[in-house]
């Protein structure tokens, strides 16, 4: 981390276009996590009963949108780079929106996983990892908060998993896949129009702070005259990050904990209706709570991820995720639930910002999106396993997914050692040349 201190002037009444990307980007998540990531598991049953297809089945047609993202990873990550997250971004939610048509038209298998296909190209494309790059690049100081405030989104979409349920109760999966791909194009597109790759070619740097010309005249702006200091990061090469132990154990730690993740987003409500003979509209109450608990961890983890130690927080997030889902496999009544939302809940939503903004800290901004698509290769493959061995298991047990899950809590709890391993890898610093600076 370099330190630079310079004679800088801050603009009165300004809002730092920064803010405006977290805003856009905290309405894609929405859009991904209610009417995907969380709001998948309200069609399994329904399909499941129109088909007869095995669980196993269902959840490896959610399966291929983290083979997808796996395979794709790199390539994504390096057009982000080279492109910027807005264009990336907005041919995503077309092929979202197209994915959720074409799903609705699912009369076979071969069907159902093509159109898992478009769908699982559109959100990648039109997700995380953008969003994720283009916050990254216009925050340091505030990363894990705007990170945070982002990934609520995620949080409030899963709030209308229970709207979603009653859509697909009422008028049929059909008709609410449908309307789901419209409100993609209609949300999606403009959203993902206001990213915006780097701060630079805006006349910023990361924050807010300001890039001064040197014919500027202060006493006639209105604005006053401060030092400010400018903590500019290392920026490792993909190259370079991959030769470091670090890469490799934030990786392992991330897939641990998407195991869990991915697994209880797909089989939560078969789980339920199948334990505890609840209605479907009473197990997506209960993926709402889990999401209210999601956003509390998101701020809060944005909040603590600016202050303490990343690493800690991540390992309590890590044991966090197994004692949730250990509750989760053996509840046998309403308050066990509320207790797997609250820290499953907690713990999903703390871990992703502190989680991105260790490896923004750890590798800097230049390649952060390739350096995270690679990871990504690693990650996406336990998403795509976990969910399946999950759903063939408890197959085999005639809908128990008991053994499964305790299974994945005690692997994803194991992954905790890895978070607690990783150390920020030494970088040879280059020297670094700064203009006069303006804080925003």
């Amino acid at each position: 981390m370099f330190l630079v201190s310079r004679i800088t002037r801050k603009p009165v009444g300004s809002i730092f276009y920064g803010w405006w990307i977290v805003f856009a980007g905290f309405f894609i998540q929405i859009l991904n996590g209610g009417l995907l990531f969380h709001g998948f598991t309200v069609y399994f049953i329904p399909l499941q009963e129109e088909f007869g297809w095995s669980r196993a089945l269902v959840a490896a047609g959610f399966a291929l949108t983290r083979f997808e993202s796996a395979i794709l990873g790199p390539i994504q990550g390096w057009a982000i780079d080279r492109f910027g997250p807005r264009l990336i971004t907005v041919i995503g939610m077309v092929i979202f929106g197209a994915g959720f048509i074409v799903f609705a038209a699912t009369n076979s298998v071969l069907f159902y996983f093509g159109a898992f296909l478009l769908l699982a190209l559109g959100s990648s494309l039109g997700g995380f990892l953008a969003i994720s790059a283009s916050i990254t690049n216009w925050f340091a100081k505030n990363r894990a908060k705007a990170m945070g405030i982002s990934m609520t989104g995620m949080g409030i979409g899963g709030l209308l998993v229970p709207a979603l349920a009653y859509s697909v109760t009422t008028f049929g999966w059909r008709p609410t896949a449908v309307a789901s791909g419209l409100l993609v194009w209609l949300i999606g597109i403009p959203t993902g129009w206001m990213l915006r790759h780097k701060p630079e070619p805006y006349g910023y740097l990361p924050d807010g702070v300001r890039v001064l010309d040197h014919g500027d005249d202060s006493e006639n702006t209105g604005e006053f005259i401060q030092t400010a200091t400018y903590e500019e990061e290392d920026d490792f090469t993909v190259r370079e990050a991959l030769k470091t132990p670090a890469f490799w154990l934030i990786s392992g730690g991330h897939a641990a904990a998407l195991l869990v993740v991915a697994s209880v987003s797909i089989h939560q409500i078969p789980h339920m209706v199948h334990r505890l003979g609840m209605s479907l509209e009473g197990a997506a109450t209960i993926v709402a709570i889990l999401m209210g608990m999601t956003m509390i961890g998101q701020v809060g983890g944005g909040f603590l991820g600016d202050r303490m130690s990343k690493r800690v927080l991540l390992v309590t997030c890590l044991l966090g995720h197994m004692t949730g889902l250990l509750v989760f496999a053996y509840a046998t009544s309403y308050v066990h639930l509320i207790l797997f939302a609250m820290l499953h809940g907690i713990a999903w939503g703390a871990r992703g910002p502190v989680m991105q903004s260790l490896r923004a800290e750890f590798f800097g901004r230049a390649s952060f999106a390739t350096i995270m698509g690679f990871s990504s290769m690693f990650v996406m493959i336990a998403m795509m396993v976990a969910p399946v061995f999950a759903g063939w298991l408890a197959d085999l047990r005639d809908g128990d997914y008991t053994l499964p899950f305790t299974i994945l809590a005690l692997t994803a709890g194991s992954g905790s050692i890895f978070f607690w391993f990783a150390k920020k890898p030494e970088h040879k610093r280059k020297a670094l040349e700064v203009p006069p600076l303006v804080v925003g």
